[in-house]
């Protein structure tokens, strides 16, 4: 019975720090995707990118650009218009939908 229990304690212990890591690996790869969306000339006021579980990735006006925490995570982007609202996705006067600028 020792012998379960130590081989327990021992697998908690291999998968704490992959557990605890999980975050700050999600806050880094997001750090480095807002960083190279900027480089390409982007304004930072203009998109915002948010941090999800997979079952939450499917969202309206949001593109998955990255992944985190050993694919558990997805990372979305959203562009703006100013800031924090969500850009204007209304249909144009031919009723398709306009092309944010």
């Amino acid at each position: 019975m020792k012998y379960v229990t130590g081989i327990a304690a021992i697998l908690l212990a291999v998968a704490s720090p992959q557990v605890l890591a999980a975050p700050a690996s999600c806050e880094r790869v997001k750090s480095d995707i807002e960083q190279r969306i900027i480089n390409n000339g982007v304004a930072e006021s203009s998109f915002t990118l948010n941090i999800v579980p997979n079952d939450q990735a499917d969202q309206p006006d949001s593109l998955v650009v990255g992944h985190c925490a050993n694919d558990t995570h997805k990372i979305l982007y959203t562009r703006t218009n100013s800031g924090n609202a969500p850009a204007n996705s209304s249909p144009a006067q031919d009723g398709h939908v306009a092309e944010p600028q």
